[in-house]
């Protein structure tokens, strides 16, 4: 078992230098069928599976740091019992990795959306962000006028929220087939509480190919939020290329709750370019934002505030930390790179395609 993990560890690091055969062969290939399979398994069960794969985890760790401190104070840790430790260490870590990178990891190193859609992703100038932000705050100040309470409401069931992610992306799969989403299998979070202490609105567990959403942020963020989720489920690993994915299906989804969602979003990781590269462009945007556009940012300045705990920055940085491992060196930041693909793509398909 030892040889076996070291040469798939082996293999999959050299195969990760090829995007190219990662597309066509994992992603394209046998992920699909991964996932397809995970998610007829475990997507019929109302609870996520995946969670409770973690809670065991966390039962388990807990477990061993009481016998480690307890043989510490009886004083019977010894040499053996330490290389023994470390041995079963190196096992479960290079397992981890293995089965992480098997079943999904391996989609980080793929050529992605912009390959699929030919789009030509550079660095943008300030004039191109500028004309981005424009058409974005056209974009939601209109859907904050069209969308209503009752629209919103509708998704304090989150089954009907989920449907209609799903609904979303059938839409979009009429036009990019590539999105095509059968199984489903996207689901709340049992941490969904604890993630507004540790800072995530949603998340992807690979060893069950299950997204979870968090249900307790506010309701204007979670149609994006779970078209996020169900990127990443479609092998769409990276933070910029799933929230890019977000952006086609809710757009192609005849539904202002969706629409309002998707350029609340995306308005918002423009407009924190612009004020990276001009304060006062920033604050004439800002100046024009829909009272009800208003009001929601500070909902949610609110809601962030209001779980703000010195745990959670920690939390962050290593989060940071691990997306620059997997092929997203500007870590955090990389879910404001959906600035570049937006500015490729309308460049390429005309402001009106945004």
């Amino acid at each position: 078992m030892w040889v076996l993990l070291i040469l798939l560890t082996i293999l999959i690091k050299f195969v990760s230098w090829y995007p190219g055969w990662v597309e066509a062969n994992y992603t394209r290939g046998v992920y699909p069928v991964i996932s397809k399979v995970l998610r007829f398994l475990l997507g019929w069960i109302p609870i996520s599976i995946g969670d409770i794969l973690y809670i065991a985890l966390i039962i388990i760790i807990v477990y061993k740091v009481c016998t480690f401190f307890r043989l510490l104070f009886k004083r019977k840790l010894n040499r053996k019992y330490f290389i023994l430790a470390l041995q079963q260490g190196i096992f479960i870590f290079l397992f981890l990795y293995v089965s992480f990178n098997l079943l999904w990891g391996l989609n980080y190193n793929r050529k992605g959306i912009a390959y699929q859609l030919n789009l030509e992703v550079k660095k943008y100038t300030i004039e191109d962000l500028d004309t981005l932000t424009s058409v974005l705050l056209e974009r939601v100040n209109h859907y904050a006028e069209t969308v209503t309470e009752q629209q919103r409401d509708t998704f304090n069931r989150k089954k009907k929220l989920f449907n209609a992610a799903i609904l979303a992306y059938g839409e979009a799969e009429k036009q990019y087939p590539f999105l095509q989403y059968q199984p489903a299998s996207v689901k709340p979070s049992l941490f969904s509480y604890l993630g507004n202490y540790l800072g995530f609105q949603g998340y992807y567990n690979p060893y069950s190919g299950e997204g979870q959403v968090n249900t307790t942020i506010p309701r204007f963020l979670e149609p994006y939020v779970t078209t996020h989720e169900i990127a990443h489920q479609l092998g769409y690993a990276k933070e910029n290329e799933a929230n890019f994915v977000a952006f086609l299906v809710c757009r192609a989804y005849d539904n202002s709750a969706f629409r309002y969602s998707l350029y609340y979003d995306l308005y918002h990781y423009a407009i924190v370019e612009v004020y990276r590269r001009d304060t006062a462009l920033g604050k004439s945007f800002q100046e024009k934002l829909h009272p009800q556009v208003k009001k929601d940012r500070k909902s949610y300045k609110d809601f962030y505030n209001r779980y703000k705990n010195p745990i959670e920055p920690i939390i962050m940085w290593g989060y940071g930390e691990f997306l620059k491992a997997n092929n997203q060196p500007a870590g955090k930041m990389t879910y404001n790179e959906v600035v570049a693909w937006l500015v490729a793509y309308f460049k390429k398909f005309g402001k009106a395609a945004l």
